[in-house]
């Protein structure tokens, strides 16, 4: 998913550029599709902040009902807060996985070993008190 979301900003960012209708046309189903994924991601890990970010960027940039704004000077700027928004996001996913792999790390060095643990499912119980030989010690 990286190298999808560092793709859309980079095409957000080639958009800034006079180039024709149909490429504007992919940059919209692009940046949908983009936007959709994003905003799964957001949602299934709750930040809400993101979400409604990428809401208005799916809504912005929707290949189903477009939006026209009809004017390229207001358009540069949405893409390139676009692209920047894809970065930004890209980059926070990134930093998230190295801090959750450091945290894995940190607990597997405090374990031990798997042949020096003990897990209480795996002892065999007797239920069966031993059998005295004898009460009178014969």
């Amino acid at each position: 998913m990286k190298p999808f979301l560092t793709f859309c900003a980079l095409c957000c960012f080639i958009g800034i550029f006079r180039l024709p209708i149909e490429y504007y046309t992919f940059l919209r189903i692009l940046i949908s599709i983009g936007a959709l994924l994003v905003l799964y991601n957001t949602i299934s890990f709750r930040q809400h902040y993101f979400s409604i970010i990428f809401l208005v960027i799916l809504i912005l940039f929707n290949p189903v009902f477009p939006i026209y704004l009809y004017r390229k000077s207001v358009w540069i700027p949405l893409d390139i807060i676009t692209g920047i928004l894809f970065l930004l996001i890209n980059f926070i996913e990134r930093s998230e996985q190295k801090k959750e792999e450091e945290i894995t790390e940190e607990t597997s060095e405090h374990l031990p070993s798997i042949h020096q643990r003990t897990v209480s499912r795996d002892r065999i119980i007797n239920p069966k008190k031993p059998k005295e030989e004898n009460h009178n010690g014969k």
